[in-house]
């Protein structure tokens, strides 16, 4: 009977299934309305009601973002910040998040408490000297601009702090000490496999949202120099009436790549976040 019960709870009724579906939907209309919308002309678009299904014009429009706003290069230039800041995040977080966790250090309660205060601290305080500092160094319009000043974070180093209280038993840690391996060799022989699946979703997170960044990308960055996708496409839809359109046709772009990563790596992730929710 316990059985059968356990394995009923499993199952969704069908009211489950009905709202399932319906935040699916929601979820999915913006990326539809992106679509649809992109498809469409500027005169169809301000009519009233607004076209529910898509038109002729997908393929010109997208043309016509991908050479206005130079989406080849701003592609291949956010694939770089974006995988670059995500491989840098996880690794200085993995490495910061086991020192906190594991070793024993001076200042190490004070050191942990600094890091997690910077998170209270709105990042458009720090704005001004950031860039005084990337211009003095004639960074400005390079990408190391954007990559540098993001290759950890706060939030990565207290995420993987907390994965590691839990997911790596000390006993594991002694005993490759035990066998001679200095720190670094437990790092990279134990830490890392232990704290894979939180690496994948910490990283996951941290290539959306440089992939995403718009606001300090557009202070560091020009359109006509080495721009990202969100600067790139700041240059579409100028004029005495934007053609929203195009507009769409370029923010369909820049989502794209991210809707083929979450296809191609998505069973992995969700793995990643199930077995990360089993060891915690």
């Amino acid at each position: 009977m316990t059985a059968r019960r356990a394995s009923r709870q499993l199952h969704g009724g069908k009211v489950t299934y009905a709202v399932l579906i319906l935040f699916t939907a929601g979820s999915l209309f913006p990326l539809l309305w992106t679509a649809v919308a992109a498809s469409r002309n500027n005169t169809r678009l301000a009519q009233t009601p607004p076209p529910f299904w898509f038109g002729g014009n997908l393929l010109k429009n997208l043309g016509t973002a991908w050479t206005d706003a130079n989406m080849g290069t701003a592609l291949l230039n956010t694939t770089v910040v974006a995988t670059t800041v995500a491989a840098g995040t996880v690794i200085f977080s993995t490495v910061a998040g086991f020192a906190f966790a594991k070793l024993r250090f001076r200042a190490k309660r004070l050191l942990l408490l600094l890091v997690i205060g910077t998170m209270m601290v709105p990042p458009q305080l720090g704005v001004v000297p950031l860039f005084m500092t990337i211009a003095e160094l004639e960074w400005t319009d390079h990408l190391q601009a954007v990559i540098l000043p993001t290759l950890v974070s706060a939030f990565g180093v207290f995420f993987m702090r907390q994965y590691l209280l839990q997911a790596l038993p000390t006993e594991l840690i002694e005993a490759a000490r035990t066998d001679g391996a200095n720190s670094w060799r437990v790092v990279w022989h134990v830490v890392f496999p232990a704290a894979r699946p939180a690496m994948a979703v910490l990283g996951l997170l941290t290539f959306v949202q440089a992939w995403n960044d718009f606001f300090w990308p557009i202070i560091a960055l020009t359109q006509n120099g080495s721009p990202t996708v969100q600067v790139a496409l700041t240059g579409l839809g100028r004029g005495f009436i934007p053609d929203q359109s195009v507009i769409m046709a370029g923010a369909l772009l820049g989502t794209l790549p991210l809707l083929v990563a979450f296809v191609l790596f998505g069973k992995q992730i969700v793995g990643g976040i199930m077995q990360g929710a089993v060891k915690g």
